[in-house]
């Protein structure tokens, strides 16, 4: 099977490691619209700590990498003939088997962590429409819609320690590969509509490797050299069931998580689990931006604040749209799109205030001074706490102005949910 598709395959085996998941950063989306910059901004920060996982560490921890040797009191936990009935009730061209590892990864996602779940079926409001047009587009299955929040939690500014970035993980050699385009002012990996776009393009090329959405998942997820290797070990059998032990530990997992998170994406009504609203608008439509223009120029023109276009817009890197050869795309919430077209005159006038220094090219750098201040919110000094009974990862870094991600790379803790209290730990 693999020779007859050696040229493909060797394209996959050095783009196919783009996938692996590792840690990712806060994100920045928003609620609508605040009453000023300010308030909106801080009630951002405030809605993204309590609501949306801080690091890919903690997603992991919370969602896919799961101690199975851990012993859990599910009092809710339903007769295992339920869910098997209900997973057989899905239609769907992605085999999705029940066994235990999946039933403790079900109970996960709809006992112990529902109010996790919520917020994602929130998110997703937003987010799967855009998700379910290209994989019909390009005739992939639906329910490969998952994908992304067992990636990336629904986070579209998402990064790995690695570097891979966005919704659906992308390295930038494979999103290049792809044709995305990653410059000083673009970055598609962290853009949904296009990201999405390749994401479909590279499991249908896994999909004509192996013949199996299960293996796809997996190659996507760890690299199709790991799932070929896992292959050879298991006697050159193609079930992923027959490889599971030869899989890195997180691809084990990611198996039952897509399996898990399908149902109960699917079934979250039958666990009382509502969606919260999504941060962000819903309702939104796109403008065609034909000149170079700041964020800034739109954001002091029709009263919209800043972060709600960089929220909608989170693959322009440095708040520019750089539309000097061609046409762009702006993402805009549906009554400000109305108020763009109306005053696009007036925002384009603003140009030579905000855009005077990237004039002469679009490649123009900023220089460091400039990137000091673009990124001068995220530095603090360093200071020292003294871990507290109750205390958790989420919250202490909450009250510092970081992220769980930074503390528990700047101390070396790898189980964010063991704590030693009066233990002191380093915070910048």
């Amino acid at each position: 099977m693999f020779n007859k598709m050696k040229n493909k395959f060797l394209l996959l085996l050095v783009v196919g490691t783009a996938f692996t998941s590792t840690s990712f950063a806060k994100g920045e989306t928003t609620p609508k619209l605040a009453e000023s910059a300010n308030r909106y901004d801080s009630l951002l920060s405030v809605w993204y700590s309590n609501n949306v996982f801080e690091s890919y560490d903690n997603f992991v921890n919370e969602f896919i990498d799961i101690d199975m040797s851990e012993s859990y009191n599910f009092k809710e936990t339903l007769p295992d003939s339920v869910y098997i009935k209900r997973l057989d009730m899905l239609a769907t061209e992605v085999h999705l088997p029940y066994n235990d590892v999946v039933k403790r990864y079900i109970e996960v996602y709809t006992i112990r962590n529902r109010t996790q779940m919520a917020r994602l079926m929130g998110l997703s409001q937003y987010y799967m429409p855009i998700f379910e047009q290209e994989l019909d587009i390009q005739g992939i299955p639906d329910e490969l819609k998952i994908i992304p929040i067992i990636e990336s939690g629904l986070n579209p500014k998402a990064m790995s320690r690695v570097g891979a970035g966005g919704l659906w993980q992308f390295m930038m050699r494979t999103g290049k590969s792809y044709g995305l385009e990653v410059d000083s002012y673009v970055d598609e990996r962290y853009d949904p509509v296009e990201s999405t776009r390749v994401a479909c393009e590279f499991m249908k090329d896994l999909y004509k490797i192996y013949g199996d959405w299960t293996l796809v998942i997996a190659a996507y997820n760890c690299g199709p050299g790991n799932v070929n290797k896992a292959i050879r070990r298991a006697g050159n059998s193609t079930s992923y069931w027959d490889i599971y032990d030869y899989l890195p530990r997180e691809t084990r997992n990611h198996i039952p998580a897509f399996i898990a998170a399908t149902y109960a994406y699917t079934f979250h009504k039958a666990h009382g689990i509502e969606p919260i609203s999504p941060p962000h608008p819903i309702a939104t439509d796109t403008v065609m931006v034909n000149k170079m223009m700041h964020f800034g120029q739109i954001s002091s023109t029709i009263d919209i604040p800043i972060e709600v276009i960089r929220s909608l817009n989170p693959h322009y890197k440095i708040d520019i749209i750089p539309a000097k050869q061609t046409a762009y795309p702006l993402i805009l919430p549906i009554e400000d799109c109305i108020s763009f077209v109306d005053q696009e005159k007036n925002i384009y006038a603003k140009e030579e205030e905000y855009l005077a220094k990237y004039a002469h090219s679009k490649s123009a750098t900023l220089n460091n001074e400039e990137r000091a201040k673009i990124y001068k919110q995220n530095y603090k000094a360093s200071v020292t706490y003294k871990i507290k009974s109750g205390d958790n990862l989420g919250s202490i870094a909450q009250k510092h102005g970081t992220t769980a991600n930074k503390i528990m790379q700047l101390n070396g803790i790898t189980n964010p949910r063991r704590l030693k209290i009066g233990k002191v730990i380093n915070i910048k």
